[in-house]
């Protein structure tokens, strides 16, 4: 295996255990995958472990084809969302799905997390994008792929590397990023960002203080645009 896979093995180890270290996931729910682009290798967390338990060797890689190619452990099972992403879109490194408690209400809720103020538009650029419902086929058929091409419907006229989250309708969410730690990043602020949501619009009494759009894009433009100038140069 080259040194860069088992570099992201360490990294996606790293980035699952920081899931529950930050209180995204319980029990064996949730998963961090990582892709090598010049391999086209894929590390994933094996489904169903415990994060008390997990280990490098629980880490499984496959080719984007789903076949297994290191590892004696069955890959997640939502692994055929993740390898349909990778497909999709070249900036995405690393891939986050998690069952965080706002972030899955709004989810389940059918609802797009709209954007009320800078902690949001510092990482997302709009409102949160929520898929629509899946047909019975899709449901019945390959689900974990369909879950991903209802991701690739919905982000039609998006772009992937401005908006890096997405809510699964009466699921959960996925986030993405350059990196393992990026991904987890925006896991993290998806989900304190859907919690002040939830917090805002029980307060608004039934007139929700949405943030301008021109306040909005700022506040993105500013850390992530092509002139950003938030924290050091690098």
């Amino acid at each position: 295996m080259n040194q860069r896979v088992q570099q992201l093995k360490k990294e996606v180890l790293k980035a699952n255990l920081d899931l529950n270290k930050y209180g995204l996931v319980i029990l064996t729910w949730g998963n961090v995958s990582a892709i090598d682009r010049e391999s086209g290798l894929v590390v994933i967390k094996a489904s169903g472990i415990e994060y008390d338990e997990m280990r490098e060797e629980h880490m499984t890689v496959t080719d984007l084809d789903g076949n297994i190619v290191e590892g004696k452990y069955k890959p997640s099972s939502d692994l055929q969302t993740h390898l349909v992403l990778y497909k999709e879109s070249p900036v995405i490194g690393s891939i986050v799905h998690t069952h965080s408690q706002f972030a899955t209400i709004w989810s389940q809720s059918g609802k797009e997390i709209p954007c009320f103020g800078g902690t949001h538009a510092d990482h997302f650029c709009g409102a949160i994008p929520v898929t629509r419902k899946m047909t019975p086929e899709e449901i019945n058929g390959e689900y974990e792929e369909n879950t991903g091409h209802v991701i690739v419907e919905r982000f039609k006229d998006l772009d992937y590397d401005k908006m890096r989250a997405v809510l699964i309708i009466n699921h959960a969410p996925f986030t993405w990023g350059a990196t393992p730690a990026d991904a987890v990043q925006n896991s993290v602020v998806l989900e304190y960002a859907a919690k002040m949501a939830y917090c805002n619009v029980e307060m608004a009494e039934g007139k929700p203080n949405f943030m301008q759009p021109e306040l909005m894009l700022k506040h993105y433009n500013r850390k992530n645009g092509k002139d950003a100038y938030y924290g050091q140069k690098k």
